[in-house]
């Protein structure tokens, strides 16, 4: 499912393309398990201090590594895997090397597309329960993945989302999504969250293809940077 075409996509967990994302997976691990310590506990002040100067020291250290900004740039160079590859680590919402997803893992099945994910308290909204904004972010991400049961990935056109019942944390999600229809550039897509059997949200979302592909985007970015 990795595929240039499709930017949105994901896939069930796989192993890290190299040694390399093995180790930057699990940095990510490492601050994940740092926010959620973050957000519920309450430690000396004094200790937080000293907590906040070791990470601002390492925050610095890392910094002065080689940088990439974007992943293009990461599967242009040709030592980090292919763009699904890379966007499958570094995806905000699906990518096992940033931490800040949670993430949304993705498959197809059939003709229907799942997922499945897990909130912690770091993306609580209500009490207890995931912040819509993120139930909406999920959805997107999801969908977006899905629309590729139409042939023709593109941007996100609209997402209308509905809130049936509270979406709770530490608890698996799961997502099944299908293609509604496909009129000329426009992909109309259908999705549904659950969590314990019971449906906590649904969504639909149009998704426009660019015209000339998803690779005119990349195209149009190289044009205005010269």
């Amino acid at each position: 499912m990795f595929t240039q075409d499709n930017p949105f996509a994901s896939e069930e967990i796989t192993p890290p393309f190299s040694d390399e994302w093995a180790a930057k997976r699990r940095v990510a691990d490492a601050i994940r398990q740092l926010t959620e310590v973050l957000v519920t506990s309450s430690p000396d002040i004094e200790k937080m201090h000293a907590i906040a100067e070791q990470l601002e020291i390492t925050a610095l250290d890392f910094r002065k590594s080689p940088r990439i900004f974007g992943r293009s740039d990461w599967a242009a160079t040709g030592e980090h895997g292919s763009f699904g590859q890379v966007s499958h680590e570094l995806n905000p919402m699906a990518g096992w090397s940033n931490p800040i997803a949670p993430p949304v893992t993705s498959w197809i099945e059939g003709d229907l597309a799942r997922a499945t994910c897990q909130c912690g308290w770091a993306y609580e909204g209500p009490p207890g329960s995931v912040h819509g904004g993120f139930v909406a972010s999920i959805f997107d991400q999801f969908l977006g993945m899905a629309q590729i049961l139409g042939g023709q990935p593109g941007m996100t056109g609209y997402l209308h989302v509905n809130y049936h019942n509270r979406t709770p944390l530490n608890t698996e999600l799961t997502l099944e999504g299908r293609l509604v229809k496909v009129e000329g550039r426009k992909t109309i897509m259908h999705g549904e969250m659950y969590a314990d059997g019971i449906m906590t949200a649904s969504a639909d979302g149009l998704f426009v293809q660019p015209r000339g592909g998803m690779h005119s985007i990349d195209t149009q970015k190289s044009t205005e940077s010269q």
